[in-house]
Parts: C-alpha cells; structure tokens; sequence
C-alpha cells in the first residue's frame, strides 16, 4: 500500500509497499537505488541499475550523451516516473513519501526554470518561505549564500539579467538555503566561467567537509577526477563501474583514460581523415 500524498497530486510508482528489508539494508547510504528503470519507446534507457551512495561522499556519475545520467537523477530526484524500482534517499522512499524525500534533497537540475523579474534574495526569501522556514531564518542565510556565492555585487538585479555562472551560483544557493544532507547536481559547472566555477567547487567541497553528500554528473572527466571520492560509470542505461575513485581508475593513468576503456571508446577517432594532413594541389 503506498503512502504518502494522493495519487491524483503526486505520480507514484503503481503497487509500491514501504520497502522496509531494504530500508534495513542501505541504513548506512545516503542514496540507495535498487532496480531503477525508464522505458521509453520500448527501450531501457536505464535498466535496472543499483547503486549505493555513501554518506558524505563526492560521488560523480558519468557516461557518454544518452548513458541515461540525466534520467536517472530526474527519478532519483522525484522529477520523472519511473517505470520500476526504488530510489532510497536518507533513509525514506523517494516515490513512496516523495514529500519527506524532497526535505532530504537539494536540486539542481540542467537547465532549471527561474523565476526570472526577482532578485536573487527575493528569489531566495521566496523559495525559502515556500519551505516552511522562518523568515528570520530565511533572510540570514539568503543573506549569507550571496556573500560566500560572490553575488553580493548582484544587489537588486533581477535573475532574468544573471549571466550563466550567476545562475548557477544562484541555484546552488536555493539548492543549500534549506540545509538538506544531500546535494543533486545536473552538469553544475557547464559553461560556467573559471572565477564561477571555483566558488562552485570551494563551496561544494565545504559542505562535505561538513559531512553533506555531493552527487553530480558531468562530461569534464577532469574535474570528476579532482573533485570526486566515488564515481559511477553509466553507458548505455547500465551501470558499468562503481566504487572509489581509485578503484574505478584502476591501472589506467587517469579517470579519463578508465572511462574510455569502460565505454568501449578506446579506438574512436583514431582511423580515417589521412586526408587532412595533406597539403593542398
């Protein structure tokens, strides 16, 4: 029997019980993913995946385009249905009480919708009201993220006016204003300027320091490689490597060289084009 808010309001996985053995199971992860699967046209584009995310971990997922990372963290994250399995977030069923899940998460998904004619401190009072914090509270932290975000100059300018970095510093702000254990991040550095990028990344690396979890997808194997302590390696729908970052490497020379490998993409671009070293008639 599925708990949680009714059906008409909130999509819920059909015939979903409280997965309590599993619950027993993953007490000590902060993301457990047990089966998880999208279907789409009559193909898994994820297929039955597990994973294990550990408390206060850097956890990368990576994979080449259409690998399935963005459908996975849209399930995990509440966003998409899935067509089967369980996604255990700190300990609640995200699709059997997505409501006591979404406490448990901050989101930044690619590409998020603003609400664009606010500042960034209306923008970050008004999501944090919508949570059910205390004004006071709202306002010293909203206050606090622009300072450490460096948006402080920013003053009253509205969002619709923010620059790509901008945006995703802002994001991140609304993502941290609630305090949740965990953090969900879609591609949070893409065409983010260096200066953005590193506050970005000193930002994220204080709060696990702080023992909050960090899971995030990216393409940049590099900056996976020096941000990350686990890493998961998806290629088509499936999980192809999981665990530390130095067990996933293995023997190859960096994460970079590893991924290509587990892909199936060591020899791509390495034929053809003879053409192109020639010197014109």
């Amino acid at each position: 029997m599925t708990t949680g808010p009714p059906t008409d309001r909130i999509a819920v996985v059909p015939s979903y019980p409280r997965p309590d053995a599993i619950l027993a199971e993953v007490g000590g992860q902060a993301l457990a993913i047990r089966g998880l699967t999208k279907i789409y046209d009559g193909r898994a584009v994820v297929d039955h995946i597990d994973l294990d995310v550990p408390i206060g971990s850097f956890f990368g997922l990576v994979g080449p385009n259409g690998a399935g990372k963005t459908t996975t963290l849209s399930m995990v994250t509440g966003l998409l249905r899935p067509d089967g399995g369980r996604v255990i977030m700190a300990g609640v069923d995200v699709w059997a009480d997505p409501v006591a899940a979404k406490t448990k998460m901050g989101v930044l998904p690619d590409g998020l919708r603003l609400f664009e004619r606010l500042s960034g401190p209306e923008l970050l009072s008004y999501l944090g009201r919508l949570r059910g914090l205390p004004a006071a509270t709202v306002d010293a932290r909203a206050a606090e993220l622009m300072t450490v975000l460096d948006l402080d100059e920013a003053g009253s300018k509205l969002v619709a006016d923010y620059s790509t970095g901008m945006r995703k510093k802002i994001t991140l702000a609304a993502a941290l204003l609630h305090a949740p254990p965990i953090l969900l991040l879609d591609e949070p550095l893409e065409a983010v300027d260096p200066v953005s990028a590193r506050v970005i990344r000193t930002v994220l690396t204080r709060y696990t320091a702080g023992g909050g979890t960090v899971i995030f997808s990216s393409h940049v194997m590099a900056l996976v490689e020096s941000l990350s302590s686990h890493v998961a390696v998806m290629n088509k729908g499936r999980i192809v490597a999981n665990g530390p970052l130095a067990q996933v490497r293995g023997e190859a020379a960096s994460l970079d060289d590893a991924f290509m490998h587990l892909v199936g993409a060591d020899d791509i671009g390495t034929g053809g084009l003879e053409w192109l070293g020639s010197s014109p008639a």
